[in-house]
């Protein structure tokens, strides 16, 4: 962390940027760390591939994030925050490997530890709370808007303090950044309050798709463009559904495959998906994430594949045997 702050004094003007379909972690530590930079005087740009989904927007500053980097702009530094691999920034990923210093802060067991810098704390509950200590070890401020981003990151990476990474620094975190001014009933009700008649729609269809392996230990689901179009809805109307399949009871692993139109051909039988998986402790989603070439967490992970829908379903159904 020390060199990786020696580093941050000198730089001029710095990139964050995070993974595409960004969650509550992921916007949540770029604003914090960037923010606070800038209180230290430097010039930052905040890059986010994909759409901010709609239950964040609420967080001040989140105007600012652009999903355009310009070719000529003169970055010195990157700092790439909850991505596993810097693939995961999307498109922009060889334009961003040309900043001279990129920087990696990251939470998850699978990072692959790129970058001229790494800070990789896996006992971490969220990217946030390393985002926190690092703030503070620059001597950064904390104003109410750093504290909102900070708070966010934490609660939504630990499910509202439920999952089984929430860890006594969250709360510590957390109560910090309240005395500061944070209100949780306003953030818990901006992230989990409220849904639009479309989003119900899409869970219900959802819902509805859900197949269970025969031992009953997988459930998965499917959610595909179609869906989308019926419901009019967007990809970020599927944070958290993944949730309700993996409440079932008996079900050890829960999978929700999501179609990834943007480069799919119409006619085309094999498509690009992604998927995630959660599971309860015994089962290390993030080893069979890995191995499609993916990564995450023990009980939170995901990857993308082209292939087939019967074929991915086939393939996780079979996995099922295994658990």
């Amino acid at each position: 962390m020390d060199k990786i702050i020696q580093h941050l004094k000198h730089s001029d003007h710095i990139l964050i940027a995070s993974h595409t379909n960004p969650d509550g972690d992921a916007i949540g530590s770029s604003l914090a760390i960037g923010l606070a930079l800038e209180g230290l005087g430097k010039k930052v740009t905040f890059y986010a591939e994909s759409p901010i989904p709609a239950v964040y927007r609420f967080l001040p500053e989140i105007d600012r994030m652009t999903d355009k980097i310009e070719a000529n702009n003169p970055f010195d530094t990157a700092i790439i925050l909850d991505c596993g691999d810097i693939s995961r920034v999307g498109d922009a990923v060889s334009m961003i490997q040309q900043i001279p210093t990129i920087i990696n802060i990251d939470h998850h067991i699978t990072n692959t530890k790129f970058g001229n810098y790494s800070l990789i704390e896996t006992s971490a509950c969220a990217t946030a709370e390393i985002v926190y200590r690092l703030i503070k070890k620059m001597k950064a401020p904390i104003d109410k808007t750093i504290a909102m981003s900070l708070y966010t990151g934490i609660m939504t990476d630990t499910g509202s303090f439920r999952f089984s990474n929430t860890n006594r620094d969250s709360f510590a975190i957390c109560e910090e950044m309240v005395a500061i001014g944070v209100n949780p009933y306003r953030i818990a009700q901006q992230v989990y309050g409220t849904y639009s008649l479309g989003r119900i729609k899409l869970l219900n269809r959802a819902i509805d798709s859900i197949e269970i392996s025969e031992n009953g230990k997988l459930s998965v689901m499917t959610i595909t463009k179609e869906m989308f179009d019926e419901t009019n809805t967007k990809p970020d109307d599927i944070d958290g559904l993944i949730n309700y399949a993996k409440r079932i009871e008996d079900v050890k692993v829960a999978a929700l495959i999501f179609e990834q139109w943007k480069n799919n051909r119409k006619d085309g039988a094999r498509k690009t998906y992604h998927v995630s998986l959660r599971s309860e402790e015994t089962v290390d989603v993030g080893a069979i994430a890995t191995f499609f070439g993916g990564g995450g967490h023990t009980n939170a992970a995901g990857f993308s594949i082209e292939s087939t829908l019967a074929g991915i379903k086939a393939t996780l159904l079979d996995l099922a045997n295994k658990l």
